[in-house]
């Protein structure tokens, strides 16, 4: 897949251009002046925490809500001067995916397929490519009321898709899924990725990992971080941390035998259950460094576990925790909570 780099710099193949997009509520500031671009080839991943301000920029960009200032071009379109042209190249699943509970899936679909101006041979084929891609031929006619949480997702990812838009943006594509649906929505929405510019909120930070080649998080309404998964990942503490398990509770000077290996800047040890658990964090450095030190700290753990005859559990090194970058960048919703 193609990346965008952090600054957000429009390109040649740039599909969606944010530039300055704001939106208030009265006093409110839920979107504070976010820029940013997607190209084709690049599945976005969008984060932050609940209130940030993501399901709103999705609106904007989609032309379903009017920015305060700024602006968004989908495809060359702008979303507020022409806004049917640039929906017309965006296929959107919003949040709750919304859809008349009386109607089928079937019926849906071909009512939107109508409302896509797609009829005949061109509808029916659109719709079969639809249900075959999220698996719904076992409920087409079934009232959508009926269906479970995961189904009714399916419906309104079926219609987002309907029309192969080369923009597709999603606010929990696999919210309500089983793990084995989920994992044929992220195949479905890898081979697609190719030759679309996709946007997708989540709160499933593996999501990231398994199919989103750049992320961005937003927190109070402004972009706090935007890079590939794994530059982001090497934001972690624990990025090239060493952490070993062993069974029983290690004595003070046992940890600090392992504190006084050569690049450890410092070490944290908690008590779980029957067993102790210590990470040990390296200096900072290039990467390359960082993965050399990873590799010869292993080593030397390794090297003091034998001689000290520990019970070893576990011994590995640590890329980094995505999580507690993302806690480490958003912390509006925990300090709105304590207050």
């Amino acid at each position: 897949m193609k990346t965008a780099s952090a600054t957000g710099a429009a390109s040649s193949d740039a599909m969606i251009v944010i530039d300055g997009l704001t939106k208030r509520f009265g006093p409110f500031m839920a979107v504070d002046r976010i820029s940013f671009t997607v190209t084709r080839g690049e599945v976005l991943g969008f984060l932050g925490p609940n209130g940030a301000g993501k399901s709103t920029t999705m609106k904007m960009v989609t032309g379903f809500l009017s920015p305060s200032e700024g602006s968004a071009r989908v495809c060359g379109h702008d979303v507020v001067s022409d806004t049917l042209a640039a929906q017309r190249t965006i296929g959107y699943l919003p949040e709750g995916a919304p859809a008349y509970g009386d109607m089928t899936p079937r019926s849906f679909l071909k009512f939107i397929s109508r409302i896509r101006a797609l009829s005949g041979k061109d509808a029916d084929d659109a719709i079969s490519r639809a249900v075959a891609a999220t698996e719904l031929q076992g409920v087409l006619d079934q009232p959508i009321d009926t269906l479970s949480k995961g189904f009714r997702r399916r419906v309104g990812l079926a219609q987002a898709i309907l029309h192969n838009p080369p923009v597709l943006i999603m606010d929990e594509p696999t919210d309500g899924l089983d793990p084995n649906q989920k994992h044929e929505v992220r195949k479905l929405i890898q081979r697609m990725a190719a030759d679309k510019a996709i946007i997708i909120s989540t709160h499933i930070l593996e999501e990231v990992d398994a199919i989103c080649s750049r992320a961005l998080i937003i927190d109070r309404g402004r972009v706090v971080a935007d890079g590939t998964p794994t530059e982001l990942i090497s934001r972690s503490r624990y990025h090239n941390a060493v952490t070993l398990t062993v069974s029983g509770q290690l004595t003070v000077a046992a940890a600090e035998s392992l504190k006084a290996l050569p690049g450890v800047a410092s070490i944290e040890v908690s008590p779980r259950g029957t067993e102790t658990v210590m990470t040990l964090f390296t200096a900072r450095g290039t990467a390359s460094d960082t993965v050399a030190a990873e590799v010869g700290l292993i080593d030397a753990v390794a090297r003091v576990a034998r001689e000290q005859n520990w019970p070893v559990r576990a011994l590995y090194g640590e890329p980094g925790r995505l999580d507690e970058v993302f806690r480490a960048l958003t912390r509006s919703d925990v300090e709105e909570s304590a207050a």
